[in-house]
């Protein structure tokens, strides 16, 4: 029962790669590569912190610490894909 939650924060990376391989067809834009790329680090992060939770194995302090940093992870690498998607819509309009 304690590898139920790693497991489900593992499968909810797979959509992420699922993403990141669809824009991963188009290998000849650079922006697109990089918007795949950040979706790969969003399911790399999502993976690690579901080992990392494994490890943690309901001890209090460790999980927190996972958690702690898997939210920060994803949510730093969600701020960098809208802020290269940005970029791409400025050079749009100049």
């Amino acid at each position: 029962m304690e590898a139920l939650v790693p497991l489900l924060v593992a499968l909810s990376g797979l959509p992420a790669l699922g993403v990141a391989a669809w824009y991963a067809r188009d290998a000849a834009d650079a922006h697109v590569r990089g918007i795949a790329l950040r979706w790969a680090l969003i399911a790399l992060a999502l993976l690690l912190g579901a080992c990392g939770l494994y490890w943690a194995a309901g001890h209090q302090l460790r999980t927190g610490a996972v958690v702690l940093a898997l939210v920060l992870a994803v949510n730093v690498l969600g701020v960098s894909l809208v802020m290269h998607l940005r970029r791409r819509d400025r050079g749009r309009q100049g």
